[in-house]
């Protein structure tokens, strides 16, 4: 199988070399329609649908014709809960509803593939040996990415769970961390950077093959 060379660091931005990585997973070919229906799915996912309005019958008042039917000279009415009156119900308005749907596991990690891909052909992927710091605080995840040169918005992918660098990084500004199991297209589209451990490298290998 041919491989793609992403440049290797030491936790100190050292460069240590280059990782071989499958080039199924980070040397595909560009598929810009699947990358955007996976990342359509993926937020209308997130969508809560908790959005709703009340419809004539859930407006209160309106039990009595607010005037007879006739003699007044004014446009007939049988309730104030009519959509046409101010208070009165929505219609059509929304109600809550859950706006997921039925995406291809094969297409999602396709997506995942074509985006991680265009990432290494940009030279926007570092991989570091591990996210070992030497205290748990911000201001040393914060050196690990100066190190690495890397700004804007990053995107930092453990290779298993780390609850220490996990509370050094979380509060860095324009910085996200994830596990690799839990890898998203929005994340990955939404960064200018990614850097991940030589772990989350080889799981996530296994995971879209």
């Amino acid at each position: 199988m041919s491989k793609v060379k992403l440049p290797l660091f030491d936790v100190n931005g050292k460069s240590s070399g280059e990782v071989a990585a499958a080039e199924k997973i980070f040397g595909a070919k560009q598929n810009d329609q699947l990358v955007q229906s996976a990342l359509v799915w993926f937020q209308a996912a997130q969508r809560r649908g908790t959005h709703s309005t009340k419809t004539r019958a859930e407006v209160s008042g309106g039990g009595k014709k607010p005037w007879k039917q006739k003699g007044t000279g004014r446009a007939r009415h049988g309730s104030i809960r009519s959509p046409i009156w101010r208070k009165g119900g929505v219609t059509f308005g929304p109600k809550p509803r859950d706006y997921n749907y039925a995406f291809p596991i094969k297409m999602r990690k396709g997506a995942l593939r074509v985006a991680l891909s265009d990432m290494a052909a940009a030279e926007r992927i570092k991989v570091v040996d591990q996210f070992q710091l030497s205290e748990a605080k911000t201001k040393q995840a914060a050196k690990l990415l100066k190190d690495l040169k890397v700004e804007g918005k990053v995107l930092l992918v453990m290779g298993q769970a780390n609850e220490p660098f996990l509370r050094a990084a979380r509060n860095l500004a324009k910085t996200s961390v994830v596990e690799f199991k839990q890898l998203n297209i929005f994340d990955l589209l939404n960064a200018d950077w990614v850097i991940m451990e030589k772990a989350a490298v080889t799981g996530l290998e296994e995971k879209l093959n």
